[in-house]
């Protein structure tokens, strides 16, 4: 009779152990690669984020009348220059609003020989159409038709150079401010450093009639209301937190929205910069600004919250 070999009841058992030991030992490797892949994930996707979240606010201040920067604590109780804001610490908000120069309707368009700009940025101080009675400012150089039609893109049509009673874009020159009050940006009238303007023609500017410019500074020693050289701006910008939370808020853009015709910006069009933001953060050295942004994970990869925090310098 032949023999049979086969494994004894033991042998079994014992193969069935360590097996069960190298799968035991197997499976917590995977759950350890995996974890570890869900981590590396979050903080990549934390790091990309912010890095972006925070070019898109760099790219908005870059174009920004620089003087004009403010920011608020109090949810625009009071404000101050940025220059001269209060240094925030972690947990306290910060909104800050500045006023935009055009820039989309500077960069002109081709007239078939040349790139014309939509406004020079030039106020032809010696110009028959240069006036204080007709108060009209002609701007040699200037597609103004073009920069009118860029403007109305930008703005769904609520701003428009040819419609005097509706909203208009407004002039801020470039000249010393006596008495430097950064919220004079921010209003229209008598002794503020906005005017509105609607375009007369393709190369000239009419000031309404009830905006206050009454000082040319045609004698060339500063005291007029009105420069050679200005800026050309459609909107100002906000950026705001959606909520008093310390740790976890939405920050918001408000855009569109034009002060000197006594727009506020909680009332603007918004859009959301970022989601489960915890430290937004803004601040002035010179002419340098300084921008921190915090964006944490807030557990949606799984049993772990992960944060990224990056700086961001805007010239």
């Amino acid at each position: 009779m032949k023999q049979r070999f086969a494994f004894t009841m033991v042998e079994l058992i014992m193969v069935i152990v360590v097996f069960g030991i190298v799968a035991s030992i197997g499976a917590e490797i995977i759950t350890s690669l995996y974890n570890n892949y869900l981590r590396t994930r979050a903080i990549n996707q934390l790091q990309g984020q912010t890095e972006i979240v925070l070019e898109q606010i760099a790219k908005r201040l870059q174009y920004r009348i620089k003087d004009s920067v403010r920011v608020t604590t109090d949810d625009g109780a009071t404000w101050r220059a940025l220059p001269d804001a209060i240094q925030t610490v972690a947990g306290d908000h910060t909104i800050v609003e500045w006023i935009g120069i055009s820039n989309e309707s500077f960069l002109g368009d081709w007239n078939g020989t040349a790139n014309v700009p939509g406004w020079s940025g030039l106020i032809d101080m010696e110009h028959a159409n240069t006036r204080e009675g007709t108060k009209t400012l002609e701007t040699p150089g200037s597609h103004l038709d073009f920069a009118r039609t860029i403007i109305q893109a930008l703005t769904d049509n609520v701003v428009d150079m040819n419609n005097e009673n509706g909203n208009l874009p407004a002039l801020i020159f470039k000249g010393a401010k006596p008495l430097f009050d950064v919220n004079k940006y921010y209003s229209q009238g008598t002794n503020n450093y906005t005017v509105r303007i609607a375009n007369d023609t393709n190369t000239s500017f009419h000031i309404p009639t009830d905006d206050n410019l009454t000082d040319f500074d045609q004698d060339g020693i500063g005291n007029g209301d009105l420069f050679e050289q200005y800026y050309l701006s459609h909107s100002a910008y906000a950026i705001m937190p959606d909520s008093p939370s310390a740790t976890d808020f939405t920050l918001l853009l408000q855009y569109n929205h034009q002060p000197w015709q006594g727009d506020t910006y909680p009332n603007a069009p918004q859009t959301i910069l970022a989601e489960h933001v915890s430290t937004f953060r803004i601040r002035q050295e010179g002419n340098v600004v300084r921008i921190k942004l915090c964006i944490h994970d807030n557990n949606q990869s799984g049993d772990f919250d992960f944060s990224a925090c990056k700086e961001k310098v805007i010239y």
